[in-house]
């Protein structure tokens, strides 16, 4: 029985490994006991490893895993952590819950690969609780690889509180394989001197269909904040972006950037709001919609290459 379990686990952790390296990542970095790391494969941990300065907690349940992350007051944590959430089965529901706290004086880097490269009709939910402590710094980036079928529904959900002169930056990339289904939801609340930075990049086709809520509140005195989307979509696929940015304080500011590409029957929405009741704070924004340009296209296809790769080049650049 021993020796089945561990021929299992060792399955599941190679499979996990080669989904991580699909999505872009380095797996042989998740071995290294000196960094910091996660890996959770549905709803098992197949590593869990803390570095000094970190508190890293986990509890396994029904249908994923609940994670607690502190990063101790005043530590700065020299290299990334990488974490690493997938499920590898063509159907299946993970659902990740997430309590993360940066205390006071504290700085760290989290990379992030989420990969489902089986997935026919697998459910992916993210629900996320972060506090970045009084002049704390937070930079997160994920990085999603989806296979080709577009049978997975992404749900992923955050609250972000930021204390004085806290930084928060993220970069969501959802640009290889299907979509699927992604409804994004976050909610960002920054306090004095705070400075917060939120840019996401999707890749829709086919019938995939995206929605994009990002609310920044600016609390606190001279707090600071960009929304930055950038979406292409093409084929039939359908893309909404709200972007809301509420300057509620003295020389808070803020701006929302909006910029979608379509291509063939796709729908593209895009809604920027600003929401100002203090007279000393300015929150501006600015929205595009329009078609990937025909010369850059005509350029690339005098080089060889078929339209629609000519187009899938150009649109990755500009996600890039």
């Amino acid at each position: 029985m021993t020796q089945i379990t561990i021929s299992t686990l060792s399955s599941e952790i190679e499979d996990m490994d080669a989904a991580y390296s699909a999505a872009g990542g380095d797996a042989a970095i998740l071995h290294k006991h000196e960094l910091a790391s996660l890996v959770i494969s549905g709803s098992k941990v197949l590593n869990a490893n803390g570095t000094e300065g970190i508190v890293l907690e986990t509890q396994e349940t029904e249908h994923g895993v609940d994670v607690k992350m502190i990063i101790k007051k005043g530590y700065k944590i020299p290299l990334p952590v990488h974490l690493c959430f997938g499920l590898i089965p063509e159907d299946g529901l993970q659902e990740i819950k997430m309590n993360f706290v940066a205390e006071e004086d504290s700085a760290v880097e989290l990379i992030a690969h989420c990969t489902f490269p089986n997935a026919m009709k697998v459910i992916h939910r993210m629900d996320a609780q972060m506090v970045i402590g009084k002049n704390a710094s937070l930079k997160y980036t994920e990085t999603h690889f989806h296979g080709p079928h577009g049978g997975i529904e992404v749900i992923p959900k955050a609250n972000i509180k930021i204390e004085e002169g806290g930084s928060y930056y993220t970069n969501f990339s959802l640009v290889s394989g299907r979509v699927g289904y992604l409804e994004f939801d976050y909610t960002v609340e920054a306090k004095k001197d705070a400075v917060c930075e939120l840019v996401t990049k999707v890749y829709g086709k086919k019938d995939d269909k995206i929605k994009i809520l990002e609310k920044v509140s600016l609390n606190g005195e001279n707090a600071r904040s960009v929304i930055k989307s950038r979406l292409a979509i093409t084929d039939d696929a359908v893309s909404e972006f709200r972007g809301i940015t509420e300057g509620r304080a003295p020389r808070a500011r803020g701006h929302v950037d909006c910029m979608e590409v379509i291509q063939g029957n796709a729908k593209a929405e895009a809604i920027p709001i600003v929401r100002v009741d203090n007279p000393l704070a300015k929150v501006t924004h600015e929205a595009a919609i329009g078609c990937v340009d025909k010369k850059e296209v005509e350029t690339l296809m005098a080089r060889g290459l078929e339209e629609d790769d000519a187009i899938d080049i150009i649109v990755k650049g500009m996600l890039a």
